[in-house]
């Protein structure tokens, strides 16, 4: 078995924990207080970064008031290419801000490697104007060395209120083979599910720290699931549409 992936995600995971524990920490601090006051945690990426937006919706051991924006057109079952470019359409990112009746008090997450196309600086910019706080889940290193696609010149990275590191390489893939112009196996995903479920523990420790019981999904596949979780989505049908 090849085991340079295995080496390359420990590596990543040693960086992530020593040069980004005080911006996890901040941004874990702001998402308590946020679902503590009965608000939500907004999560926004297109192409593969949908995917991390995913992640922490509806799912087993996972916080209740998180609400992913998923916009078909820009995931990859209809079209991958296709959506590759409707995320540098101008006006997008506006537009899905504006219809996922996100308010101040929350938290969005915007996901993307880059950083550098319009759907998500959009939303960054838009989100600002609206006072709503923003994480950014990123590749420096990658985002430093591309131009922005958005008119305005700028990169999530540079908008956004808080910048998460996931410390991933130009081009996100990550392993060479000799007699093989590109690399292989991408680590954006890896490292940012982790920070994701890093923060989602973080919260629900502070929350248990304060005397508030955490609104926790238990997996439906338990014998107790259902009965648990409907009471749950009740409560929070109203404010997460998708469930």
């Amino acid at each position: 078995m090849n085991t340079q992936y295995i080496e390359v995600i420990n590596n990543l995971t040693k960086e992530i924990e020593e040069t980004q524990s005080d911006v996890i920490e901040k941004v874990s601090d702001l998402c308590t207080e946020a679902i503590k006051n009965e608000r939500m945690l907004f999560f926004f990426g297109t192409g593969h970064s949908h995917m991390i937006c995913e992640e922490p919706f509806y799912r087993a051991g996972g916080l209740i008031p998180v609400y992913p924006i998923l916009e078909p057109a820009l995931m990859l079952h209809e079209g991958a290419y296709k959506s590759t470019f409707i995320e540098r359409i101008d006006g997008i990112g506006k537009i899905l801000i504006q219809e996922s009746k996100i308010s101040k008090g929350d938290i969005l997450f915007l996901v993307s490697n880059s950083g550098r196309n319009n759907a998500v600086v959009e939303m960054a910019i838009e989100s600002k104007k609206m006072g709503i706080t923003t994480v950014a889940l990123t590749s420096l290193k990658h985002s430093r060395t591309v131009s922005s696609r958005h008119k305005s010149g700028k990169k999530l990275y540079e908008i956004a209120d808080y910048v998460i590191d996931n410390c991933g390489i130009p081009g996100d893939a990550a392993i060479k083979f000799k007699g093989l112009d590109q690399r292989v196996a991408p680590t954006s995903s890896m490292t940012c599910i982790l920070i994701v479920n890093i923060i989602v523990t973080n919260i629900i420790e502070k929350l248990l720290s304060l005397g508030i019981t955490p609104p926790v999904f238990m997996s439906s596949n338990t014998d107790e699931g259902d009965r648990f979780n409907k009471v749950l989505i009740e409560k929070y049908r109203s404010k997460i549409k998708i469930l």
